[in-house]
């Protein structure tokens, strides 16, 4: 693609062939311009031995600062231009759209599916490399995984700060943010419930895994001060009923068998 061109007189440099195929130049954006589209001539610039480029205004709607361009050449010796490459590109004071970001730095939690895969990052500041142990007899094959999971990079100081904080300022953190009324959610937390399992490292102090499929938090990780109605030891509330049975007016275990 051409240089930008900025200079709105003819280069010095410039082929003379080239420099007064303005028209030709104008003539050759029809595939991509309307004619109400292009402006004033701004000049040509040499991009090389027998190249050169011509730039006129753009004046469709949205491209302020825009210019039409053309890119011509010749063959040695010859009297006639031909044309190379048409093209619409941004000036200096031009109208542009956002810097692209590609798909994987635009995505946010909750946009990735059971399905889709990521990208493998190898610098991620969440994660350290893991201990790694190679037997001599085999040095392809890891003998002595770290921690026995087998994992090649575990969670740093970074990486597990950021996921308590996260979790912990979740829907599933302790139970006063999440605005629930006295006397609707009980008092017990999940660390007296018997459907919490118990977290491995140093998260275990705090957040353990719901395993109660009654509570809406069912195979999530809650903390240890969340709660919910589903707790193993919450049951209702019995309240006094406002008024006493009578007795029965018929005794039904009191009956005489009659023979019609």
């Amino acid at each position: 693609m051409p240089e930008r061109p900025e200079s709105r007189s003819t280069s010095r440099n410039a082929d003379r062939v080239l420099a007064d195929a303005v028209d030709q130049a104008r003539e050759a954006l029809a595939p991509i311009a309307h004619p109400d589209e292009i402006g004033e001539y701004l000049g040509v610039s040499a991009d090389g031995q027998r190249l050169a480029t011509h730039a006129f205004d753009c004046l469709k709607e949205g491209y302020r600062g825009w210019r039409w361009v053309v890119t011509l050449t010749r063959v040695p010796r010859s009297r006639s231009a031909t044309i190379c490459e048409i093209d619409l590109l941004p000036g200096e004071d031009s109208l542009l759209a956002p810097p692209w970001v590609p798909w994987d730095e635009r995505l946010e939690p909750g946009d990735v599916g059971r399905d889709d895969v990521l990208p493998y990052r190898a610098d991620d500041e969440r994660l350290d490399q893991s201990f790694e142990d190679v037997s001599e007899d085999d040095m392809d094959r890891r003998t002595v995984e770290e921690l026995g999971l087998g994992r090649a990079r575990v969670l740093n100081r970074a990486g597990r700060s950021e996921a308590a904080e996260r979790w912990y300022n979740s829907a599933a953190g302790p139970v006063r943010r999440r605005g629930g009324k006295r006397g609707k959610i009980p008092a017990e937390t999940c660390s007296t419930c018997g459907f919490m399992l118990k977290m491995a490292g140093s998260f275990r102090a705090r957040f353990g895994v719901c395993s109660n499929e009654w509570s809406p938090d069912d195979g999530h990780v809650v903390s240890l001060d969340h709660s919910c109605g589903a707790h193993s030891e919450t049951d209702i509330e019995h309240r006094p009923r406002q008024w006493q049975p009578e007795a029965p007016r018929l005794d039904e275990n009191d009956l005489e068998q009659v023979e019609l």
